[in-house]
């Protein structure tokens, strides 16, 4: 996936992602760190150049990734202390990383920094008593959700990359995903945190507490932070009992317009535990790949969901169909059955890696207030037309946050402008409808041009205080939101 436009304003990495202009990324002597972390042999700190080069980005591949001096894959919290000490004492740029599944370029390699990745910090601990667990930050999502699982427990979270996408980064990001809408983001399940800040100091934040009230808010603060105030080493999930089964509604409509406008109907009167859209050219490219009788005619399919316990779910998919087809759905489909549930599920989830085999992808994460998730579409197809391109749009339209993806060839110098220009022209978008630049991929490198226009200068300038507060030396991810 190729996602880099001209606005980006970072520059190479060597020369516009350290914020203190008076640091150097600097090829220090890693002696002294090796032997913190275990000696010349261990893995814990590699220098191989081919393994160096398979971290220099996420999966947004920004074109301006530096080459970093070390990568950094600690186990345990000590290992984490022991590396930002050393580049802390350094004044070496550290870019903390997951999974590397993300998509603004939050994790990109900053020359002669170390990338410290937390892939290696993989341990859990579930108490079925208190309803939480606490998880190292290299556990994957769908890893979480089958540990806990086994102790009859659910992590609700559940991004579309659920299966690749690690906790850490989860956190880093504030994900959400297709059941957010009623079940609500990262932070509504992050009861605590182990942070190690950038100076190597270690500080714990709230714990196993379902009400805890004492100081500021700082837990709240760090889900979200990208990497740029501290590394988050473990974290305290607050879980639920299992979901319930549910009630699945599939529409099809010849009006993306009418698909959009349905959403708000829905939502001002049920809370459903999914409200998925997705556009034609996301249903052809899905169905191009699953081949499961999805109609290749229709200009948008919504698919819906209620996992409301016994009558009440039956209602409410029985509502939810009905305002589809008051909103001009050509075809409604409902089903009780998980298996034939899941499958359109499977298919929305399916939809941005199915795209993607149309060419390389510029992705946005845009979110509008739900009055205004039809204008934000149809907004989208006006810069589609005006640009020649084709952009897709799929969204977790409950909650307003939508996917644009661009399609173009990075070999055509005239369109990969015309993608580059689309991309800003979708923020702007967003931003003058109310929105925002990002839903739940972060900020990163690449939509960092846009973050003034959409927060204003005061909590511009208040963002700014805070990182200067906890990373003086600006060597967190430097180049990444702030």
């Amino acid at each position: 996936m190729a996602a880099r436009h001209g606005r980006s304003g970072t520059g190479t990495a060597a020369s516009g992602c350290v914020s203190d202009p008076t640091i150097e990324p600097v090829q220090s002597p890693l002696a002294d760190l090796m032997a913190q972390l275990g000696g010349p042999d261990d893995t814990v700190l590699v220098t191989d150049p081919d393994i160096l080069a398979s971290y220099r980005h996420d999966r947004a591949l920004d074109p301006d990734a530096g080459t970093p001096l070390a990568v950094a894959r600690p186990t345990k919290t000590e290992e984490v202390q022991a590396v930002l000490r050393w580049a802390s004492a350094h004044r070496v740029p550290v870019v903390p990383r997951g999974a590397g599944s993300g998509l603004s370029g939050g994790a990109t390699a900053v020359d002669g920094g170390i990338v410290l990745s937390t892939e290696r910090m993989r341990e859990i601990t579930v108490d079925p008593v208190t309803r939480t667990a606490v998880v190292q930050p290299g556990l994957l999502n769908a890893e979480v959700k089958k540990a806990v699982a086994e102790y009859g427990l659910w992590y609700p979270p559940d991004p579309s990359s659920f299966e690749i996408c690690s906790i850490g980064g989860n956190v880093a990001t504030n994900a959400g995903g297709l059941c957010c809408v009623k079940y609500g983001v990262t932070t509504d399940y992050v009861l605590g945190l182990q942070v190690v800040l950038a100076d190597g100091t270690v500080v714990r934040l709230g714990g196993p507490r379902l009400k805890d009230v004492a100081g500021l808010s700082l837990t709240k603060l760090f889900v979200g932070s990208e990497g740029t105030l501290g590394v988050v080493t473990e974290v305290t999930l607050r879980l639920l009992p299992p979901q319930r089964t549910s009630a699945t509604v599939v529409a099809t409509f010849d009006s993306v317009e009418a698909a959009a406008g349905s959403v708000v109907e829905i939502t001002g009167k049920i809370r459903p535990s999914m409200l998925e859209f997705m556009d034609a050219v996301s249903i052809n490219a899905v169905e191009d790949k699953l081949r499961m009788g999805l109609d290749r005619n229709a200009a948008a399919m919504m698919v819906a969901a209620s996992d409301d316990r016994g009558a009440a779910g039956a209602e409410d998919a029985e509502f939810m169909a009905r305002v589809f087809t008051e909103a001009g759905a050509t075809e409604c489909f409902s089903t009780s059955d998980p298996v034939e549930g899941e499958a359109f599920v499977a298919a929305r989830r399916y939809a941005i890696p199915a795209v993607e085999a149309k060419g390389s992808l510029l992705l946005e994460d845009v979110g509008v207030p739900l009055p205004k998730l039809a204008e934000l579409v149809a907004g989208v197809a006006k810069i589609a037309a005006e640009a020649d391109l084709t952009i897709s749009v799929i969204a977790h339209a409950g909650d307003g946050n939508t996917h644009p993806l661009i399609v173009y060839n990075p070999a055509d110098a005239a369109m990969t402008a015309r993608a580059e220009k689309a991309f800003g022209d979708i923020m702007d978008l967003a931003i003058a409808l109310g929105g925002t630049i990002t839903g739940e991929h972060g900020v990163g490198r690449l939509k960092k041009p846009w973050l003034a226009g959409q927060l204003g200068p005061e909590a511009m300038e208040l963002n700014r205080r805070i990182k200067a507060a906890l990373d003086p030396d600006g060597i967190l991810n430097p180049g990444a939101v702030i």
